[in-house]
């Protein structure tokens, strides 16, 4: 009988798990909803600064003489990698962990070798792989999670801007997974600063400038990065609940099959255990007629 109590404590055990499971799906699948929305309602704006300001890069000559936009030699790298602060996500976090670390490998080595190579962390998840790796971390802006919003995410992105106005660092990239949909998404690295414009095709017509074009794309550009860099999180942020919801029905389901298998060896051995006690007490009750 020993047997039959360890494997009612294993079922009742999993059935704990699959209630854990299931309320995490269901948590992960609200958050996920409000994060779809969010990503929803910022797409537009962003798509059409995108258009403003092209509109403003069309025509210029000047763009290798704006700090934001000249090229510089990469000597000093810094790049930001957006996980997660908890796990139970899937392959959320090692998969975008992995990414950046065979990037570094890649793109990087010298900058590594020289100690001119740092990382600014946004998830505890990352920011525990990259400390198990040895790889030089300047900070964390985990605490972004507890209120991601525009402002939250402006005020990270102007330290960002500061440190390459000052020539503390000479290329930053974000690195983060892109959310496609609730079961999929992609890692994607992308060049923060320098800003990556093309002059385009001057515009027809006659357009004035005030107070000039070169000034008003040295106010645009910032706002631009921001945005770009709030993308990023809510892209990111999104994901995370895709893959956890995803992880948390997948768990769940595995949860159930397990049960079924466990409660029918449970009822086997139940059922032979009884069979047993039958034929001890039929067998002793011939030996005392005998």
């Amino acid at each position: 009988m020993s047997g039959l109590k360890e494997q009612r404590t294993r079922i009742g055990s999993i059935k704990s798990t699959r209630q854990v499971t299931s309320a995490m799906k269901m948590v992960s699948a609200a958050k996920l909803k409000r994060a779809q929305d969010t990503v929803i309602h910022f797409r537009p704006y962003a798509r059409n600064f995108e258009k403003i300001m092209n509109t403003a890069v069309s025509g210029s000559e000047n763009l290798e003489k704006l700090i934001y936009t000249a090229p510089r030699e990469p000597r000093k790298v810094l790049l930001v990698l957006i996980s997660s602060n908890r796990g139970l996500c899937g392959g959320f976090n090692s998969s975008i962990a992995h990414f950046a670390y065979e990037l570094v490998q890649k793109e990087y080595s010298r900058q590594l070798a020289d100690q001119n190579l740092r990382f600014l962390t946004i998830g505890k998840q990352g920011e525990r792989f990259l400390k198990n790796h040895r790889m030089t971390i300047t900070g964390n802006k985990n605490e972004l999670y507890d209120l991601l919003n525009f402002t939250t995410a402006s005020e990270v992105a102007e330290e960002l801007i500061s440190q390459f106005r000052k020539g503390e660092v000479d290329r930053i990239e974000l690195i983060y997974n892109e959310f496609i949909n609730t079961a999929q998404y992609v890692q994607r690295r992308e060049t923060f600063l320098p800003v990556m414009l093309t002059s385009g095709v001057p515009l027809t017509g006659d357009i004035i400038y005030e107070p000039s074009q070169s000034e008003i794309l040295e106010k645009m550009i910032p706002m631009a990065l921001k945005i770009e860099f709030y993308k990023a999180l809510i892209l990111s942020f999104a994901a995370e609940h895709g893959a956890r919801m995803t992880a948390m029905h997948q768990a769940t389901d595995n949860a159930t099959d397990l049960l079924s298998e466990l409660s029918l060896q449970y009822n086997k051995a139940r059922q032979a255990a009884i069979t047993n006690e039958i034929l001890e007490i039929t067998g002793g009750a011939e030996a005392q007629r005998k």
